[in-house]
């Protein structure tokens, strides 16, 4: 792709798909002004325009990109270039359905590798063109899904292609090869996707939840049903308090973030408080660890609750503008957000005077197009500013220097949620909760060989047993119950023996005990789990989802996949020793050297499993047990 147009032009549909778009987004004053500043800002709108393009044709021509760079002044060969960095934008031709299977670590032991054979023996491999129920189709291998809790899953998009015809977009869990062979001809209600979602939450009904309450018992469509349950008060009660003591109150309430880091949520909001105008506020909903679900959960249970949660914490940090973001392969979800948004602006939640209070906090919604890189906070903003999602150096940090360059605060969806209950009980009464350096509720992921996987709410501090047993023991549908090993914290986090599970799962405890808690997830494997597969495909997946800037990560997940699939087909380089001392070189040169997050964890998994299992490393056969 050059730096200059091509000669290809956009079809009529392409273009109306383009102009209808622009339309939405109500941009003529960005149109207006043609200073640097603005082409700036005209630019955060092109992973929207991608999105709609993709949806109305199935890919992304040269002529349909030509016409979106006019739009906005982008370079073809940058806007390529974004494009081309999403796994779910397609800059070759490529059929109107696809299909998307989710082969990743938990959806592996309920038979996801047996429904891939079977798309593979009766359409190809992954990737090849074919028809399916008159319609040109394709499959492809997916990585997590966020649907672990009722895994197998995948996700069907049909493009729209005409106008008046819009795209359709539905996750199907769990699925078979049967049921998605039939999906494009079948109406999604038919489908095994609209499970009640109160089946993601066990625990529904106990009067000591507190994130999870409203889940399952309101409708999340229903600003009223949100209302009656409770809803608003929060914020209601933060207009009453002003900024600073809402502040001073999640600050008592040693809040930390829940994406991972562990930063205190307080410090953060204080240093933007006093930060130069104009601020920004985003809510990272990119939720893309393997094995994670509960910010899911909660977009699809109770939307409302976040909604309030940014309005909440855009009057404490004073941001008047806040921006929402999240992973594309959550169509679900983005449909009740967007809902939630327009009835909050409806009803005077949103706007330029939220409730009469002369306060101002506007709220969009950016959908992610499947880049796990774009959990990172800085990889987050570079694409909503319409770049590639690859981070940035640090420092200046994003309080400092974020979104256009301005103060920016980044939660996650846990954590924006609990500021709810703390503005309204107060911080203390809620760092009364868990212990001391863990404070409040924390909901973890259950899926894998466990009887009742979900989403789970408990105080910080109870052990990894006492977790296992609340979700019923291990075991579930296949499952021999003997447990092998637990996966902590995602494909980021560390395995733990079954010797392990009195740790208690707090930050300090798991620290200790070598593992992290992560986003959450908690995947126990029985001993029908071939543990070297596992590994490989934690491997493949960071070599997938590197961005592929700094050389320690983009050859290094290469380079750890490899020496994986040689010990695994007993083909070393050398001895076994000097493999396995190779992988321990890549690990330590991958954390102390790679840009981001990604590459400093990618051998986290795969190289506390290797010293907890050592049999895993035994040249022939399975791992001895």
């Amino acid at each position: 792709m050059d730096l200059h147009f091509t000669p290809d032009e956009p079809t009529p549909d392409e273009q109306d798909a383009v102009d209808v778009c622009l339309a939405e987004l109500k941009l003529d004053a960005l149109w207006s002004d043609r200073s640097r500043q603005h082409r700036r800002h005209r630019r955060q709108y092109l992973l929207p325009l991608l999105h709609a393009v993709q949806g109305r044709a199935g890919w992304i021509s040269p002529g349909a990109l030509n016409y979106i760079c006019v739009a906005l002044d982008v370079p073809p060969a940058e806007a390529f270039g974004v494009a081309d960095f999403y796994a779910m934008l397609q800059t070759r031709p490529h059929p109107p359905v696809a299909l998307h299977v989710c082969d990743d670590i938990a959806c592996r032991p309920h038979g996801a590798e047996a429904i891939c054979s079977a798309m593979e023996k009766s359409f190809g491999p992954a990737g090849k063109s074919g028809v399916l129920g008159g319609a040109r189709t394709t499959w492809h291998r997916s990585p997590c899904l966020g649907l672990c809790e009722r895994a197998p899953a995948a996700l069907v998009t049909i493009a729209g292609m005409t106008a008046g015809n819009p795209p359709r977009e539905w996750s199907i869990a769990p699925v078979t090869a049967e049921i998605l062979a039939a999906a494009p001809d079948a109406p999604a209600a038919d489908l095994p996707q609209v499970a009640d979602i109160s089946l993601s939450v066990p625990q529904m009904g106990d009067p000591n939840l507190v994130l999870l309450r409203r889940v399952g018992r309101i409708d999340p469509r229903s600003l009223d049903d949100y209302r009656a349950a409770g809803g608003f008060l929060a914020l209601r009660r933060a207009i009453e308090m002003g900024p600073d003591r809402v502040v001073r109150e999640v600050i008592d309430s040693k809040l930390v973030g829940r994406g991972g880091a562990a930063f205190p949520t307080g410090q953060k909001w204080l240093g933007m408080r006093s930060a130069p105008l104009p601020r920004y506020l985003v809510c990272n909903a990119d939720e893309s660890e393997p094995g994670t679900f509960k910010d899911r959960v909660i977009l699809e249970g109770d939307p409302y609750s976040l909604v309030e949660s940014m309005i909440v914490a855009g009057f404490a940090t004073g941001c008047e503008r806040g921006y929402l973001y999240i992973r594309g392969e959550y169509p679900l979800a983005t449909g009740l957000l967007l809902n939630a948004i327009r009835r909050c602006y409806e009803r005077g939640y949103l706007g330029a005077d939220v409730l009469g209070a002369g306060v101002r906090f506007d709220l969009e919604l950016r959908r992610g197009a499947g880049a796990y890189i774009c959990g990172e906070e800085t990889a987050l903003l570079n694409s909503l500013e319409g770049f590639r999602g690859e981070p940035r150096n640090k420092p200046p940090f994003p309080t400092q220097a974020g979104l256009f360059g301005q103060p920016t605060a980044i939660n996650n969806v846990e954590t924006l949620v609990n500021v709810l209950p703390i503005v309204i009980g107060g911080g203390k009464a809620y760092a009364a909760i868990g212990t001391e350096r863990s404070t409040g509720p924390k909901l973890f992921c259950l899926s894998g060989h466990v009887k009742r996987p979900g989403v789970y709410e408990v105080p910080f501090g109870v052990t990894l047993r006492e977790m296992l047993d609340i979700a019923g023991g291990t075991g579930g549908i296949g499952g021999t119950g003997r447990l092998q090993a637990i996966l902590l914290g995602g494909a980021a986090g560390a395995f733990v023996t079954p010797d392990q599970l009195d740790i208690p799962l707090t930050f300090e405890g798991t620290r200790a005990a070598g593992a992290s808690l992560g986003s959450g997830v908690i995947l126990p494997f029985d001993d029908t789990v071939d543990l070297r597969q596992v590994l490989r495909r934690i491997a493949r997946f960071f070599r997938d989802e590197s961005c592929g800037q700094c050389v320690p990560c983009r050859v290094g997940t290469v380079r750890q996949e490899e020496v994986l699939h040689r010990i695994a087909e007993d083909r070393p380089i050398g001895s076994l020793d000097q493999e396995l001392g190779l992988l321990r070189d890549l690990g330590q040169v991958m954390r102390d050297a790679s840009i981001c997050g990604l590459g400093q964890t990618a051998s986290s998994a795969i190289e506390s499993a290797l010293a907890r299992f050592p049999s895993l490393s035994i040249q022939g056969g399975q791992e001895k047990r």
